[in-house]
This record gives C-alpha cells, sequence and structure tokens, in this order.
C-alpha cells in the first residue's frame, strides 16, 4: 500500500539510544549530517532557522518549529516541505509534521522517520515535494548512520 500523505523511513543504527538522541536534537549535530547550519538550538515550540549547506542548495533557508522533544523517544518538528524556490512565499501554505521515533533494537537504536501531511499542500507542488522528500529521507537515513556509527 503507497500513502500520498505520509513517507516513513526506518534503520537500525549501532548506537545507543542516547547517541542517536543527541545527534538528532543537538544543533550543532544536527546540523553536520542534515547538512545546515542552524542559528540556534532546538526547544520545544521554538522556530529554527539556519541555511543549507547541501551543495547546490546552499542558496536556500531552513526554518521549523520544534513541537515535540521526548528525551530519546520523540523529537519532531514542522516545516514546509521541499520549499525550494526562493521566489516563492511559503509561509501561507501548510507544513508537514516530521517525527523521529527512537526506540531499542538488537544491536542498537531502530529510528523510524516519518513525515506527514503531504496531502494538504497545494497541489501544483504536492507531488514534486513529495517525491523529493522520500529521496531526501532515504539519503538523510544513511547520513545519520554515518554519523553515529563513525
Amino acid at each position: 500500500m503507497t500513502s500520498t500523505d505520509r513517507i516513513e523511513k526506518k534503520i537500525v543504527l549501532r548506537a545507543p539510544r542516547a547517541r542517536v538522541w543527541r545527534a538528532l536534537t543537538d544543533a550543532a549535530e544536527f546540523g553536520t549530517w542534515f547538512r545546515v547550519k542552524l542559528d540556534g538550538g532546538f526547544e520545544a515550540g521554538r522556530r529554527i532557522t539556519g541555511r543549507v549547506t547541501y551543495p547546490g542548495y546552499e542558496h536556500l533557508a531552513f526554518e521549523a518549529t520544534v513541537e515535540t522533544m521526548d528525551a530519546e523517544r520523540l523529537f519532531s518538528l514542522r516545516w514546509h516541505p521541499y520549499a525550494v524556490d526562493p521566489k516563492v512565499d511559503y509561509s501561507a501554505e501548510p507544513t508537514t509534521l516530521v517525527e523521529f521515533h527512537l526506540a531499542e533494537a538488537d544491536g542498537g537504536t531502530l529510528l523510524t522517520v516519518v513525515e506527514s501531511g503531504f496531502d494538504r499542500i497545494p497541489a501544483g507542488r504536492r507531488d514534486e515535494a513529495f517525491r523529493m522528500n522520500d529521496g531526501g529521507w532515504a539519503q538523510q537515513m544513511e547520513n545519520v548512520r554515518r554519523h553515529v556509527e563513525g
């Protein structure tokens, strides 16, 4: 079954839950594997901004609002998915919810990333945002794996 509203990726990381939590919620560590330079730290209810450092996307700003920080269990934020056109103001669009779920697993930590809410994105860019973020999360799972296992 496929969904047009929700992306879900899972990976078992050979690292303790505390290590994975730090990689997700420490702004400097998050920036290293996610390829973004953030202007502050993560805090529930707080908006965080920064600049994308991924080659070819350095002209883009990063902006998200932290929803939940439930230590070593759930970190979530809201953002505008695939907001890559600097000429477009995405602020009036609905956001998607990105959730990082952590659980114990044999040999380490199960990280599940879920991004949901694509069905509310304007139809003209919904499919591309879904497709690009689906591929993006596949890459980011490998990036976080290298970061915490390296």
